[in-house]
């Protein structure tokens, strides 16, 4: 199964969350706070949405830092990943 995204939706794929802090203090799976850090697995076409038209920005394998509570997460075939508007995307990581 395959997820596509419409209009200025973007499917992307959480990175894994630290497992131990820069000192090396390890941490358990609770007090792991989700990383905002994910990579694109697919974009949707644009156009336009609310009257204005919208350009993707974004292309799938981009590394990107979306917004903390945003979109809606989903599961498919065992894979976890968040439908986010393309403006709750705040940067692509280079």
């Amino acid at each position: 199964m395959k997820l596509v995204p419409l209009g200025d939706r973007v499917v992307l794929k959480q990175l894994e969350a630290e497992e131990t802090t820069k000192s090396g203090i390890v941490l358990p799976g609770q007090a792991q706070e989700k990383p905002q850090q994910a990579e694109v697995i697919a974009v949707g076409p644009g156009g336009v949405v609310d009257g204005k038209e919208v350009k993707m920005e974004v292309a799938a394998g981009d590394k990107v830092i979306y917004s903390k509570y945003s979109g809606t997460e989903v599961k498919l075939d065992g894979e976890e990943y968040i439908v986010v508007k393309q403006s709750d995307i705040l940067a692509i990581v280079k």
